[in-house]
């Protein structure tokens, strides 16, 4: 195991499509701001109804790899 420091941040997916679209989501949105994002943990997973139809959140604790 190599010596990286990582910083942690947690978001919120949400997606009607399921949780794996909530997932896939959020990471695909991070990925846009964050560098060197090595893992991810699902810390929580919600869903509501909204207008009869089931709407999913799931929340991800995302660890990214420092520079320098």
């Amino acid at each position: 195991m190599s010596d990286h420091v990582y910083k942690t941040v947690e978001i919120t997916g949400t997606s009607p499509d399921g949780v794996q679209a909530a997932i896939d989501r959020a990471l695909s949105k991070a990925g846009e701001s964050l560098r060197n994002i090595d893992w991810f943990e699902v810390t929580e997973i919600r869903g509501a109804l909204v207008e009869g139809a089931t709407h999913y959140q799931t929340t991800l604790k995302i660890g990214f790899r420092l520079e320098g």
